[in-house]
């Protein structure tokens, strides 16, 4: 059962999170937008990265998932 139960949550934060950053894609959405820069040159280099937003998101809809999973099949 745990891992049924580890498949529905992780299932859910994935799809989630690829759905969010698709719409934040297509649509040009900054804060659901996945943006990675890195730059290096001869003085050092610089790293910027994209938004949380989504990973947050599907990390609530994961742990509603959860709940909502273990407590149907209780």
């Amino acid at each position: 059962m745990k891992l049924k139960s580890f498949i529905v949550t992780f299932g859910s934060f994935v799809l989630t999170t690829g759905m969010l950053y698709l719409v934040g894609n297509m649509f040009t959405i900054p804060w659901l937008m996945f943006h990675h820069e890195y730059t290096e040159n001869g003085n050092g280099f610089f790293i910027s990265a994209g938004s949380l937003v989504p990973l947050i998101i599907g990390l609530i809809v994961c742990f509603f998932a959860e709940k909502i999973y273990s407590y149907k099949f209780r």
